[in-house]
């Protein structure tokens, strides 16, 4: 199913799925005060979109290794995302220089940088570039290497290779999922090991990350959250997480309705 859109109580219904690990409809139709029949179209919609996987009688998280479809991950939190992506663009400054990540977030922080002058931008998310090359002020660089059908980024050692030629004022990176213990989770490893050049090759390193990342599933280890020194979000992490966030020294932005 493409592009989904969730109501409240089914963001909900996804958020306490990912905290519990299982949940069983029964449970859930008492949990959000609905009938049986509500619920089942709920987790109907959200099976087909690949947030949830049916069980009999209940559904957990869907696998670790594979992660939603593209088109889907890019109407979910469609407007959590475009605000923090506002957010993060106040703090890139004219004639910065900069590494832009792949993700979904960091597309939509692309488009708010638009109205900046004299960018540097080493990407190598094909749609970043595209659009930022609309802007004559800005020098965008892509990176070579392979180019992934599902969602035009590029990935593999030529990425590395280049990122490694850089040393940015801000490397911008999206993440599939944030550990309470702090730990950056994503889905394919040759991302993370882009990702992990970036954080190495930048002064500043921003996440910009919505908060149903928290407790995801995935597969590849990025690091833990100290590596980043801001994080943008719409809803302030839970205690445990913040505390891990203040010893790491990473600021929170969260960023309101």
């Amino acid at each position: 199913m493409e592009h989904p859109v969730l109501n409240r109580r089914q963001e909900q219904l996804v958020a306490l799925v990912r905290q519990l690990g299982y949940a069983e409809v029964d449970g859930l139709a008492t949990q959000f005060d609905v009938t049986q029949q509500t619920i089942r179209r709920d987790l109907m919609l959200l099976c087909e979109a690949g947030l949830l996987r049916r069980y009999h009688g209940g559904v957990s998280l869907p696998s670790s290794v594979e992660n939603t479809a593209y088109a889907t991950r890019k109407s979910l939190q469609a407007e959590q995302k475009r605000r923090i992506a506002r957010e993060v663009a106040t703090h890139v400054p004219d004639h910065s220089s900069l590494f832009i990540n792949l993700g979904t977030t960091n597309e939509d922080v692309a488009a708010a940088l638009m109205h900046k002058q004299g960018l540097r931008v080493i990407t190598n998310n094909l749609n970043v570039a595209v659009l930022m090359s609309a802007n004559p002020s800005f020098e965008v660089i892509v990176a070579g290497g392979m180019v992934r059908a599902r969602d035009q980024g590029v990935t593999g050692q030529p990425t590395i290779d280049l990122v490694r030629q850089f040393t940015v004022d801000f490397g911008i990176i999206g993440i599939s999922g944030i550990e309470l213990d702090g730990t950056l989770l994503d889905f394919d490893f040759q991302e993370v090991r882009v990702a992990q050049a970036i954080v190495e090759h930048s002064r500043q390193v921003l996440l910009a990350a919505d908060a149903s990342k928290i407790g995801r599933n995935a597969l590849c280890r990025l690091g833990p959250i100290a590596l980043v020194d801001d994080w943008f979000t719409d809803r302030a992490p839970p205690d445990v997480l913040a505390e891990v966030l203040a010893a790491g020294k990473t600021r929170v932005h969260v960023v309101g309705d």
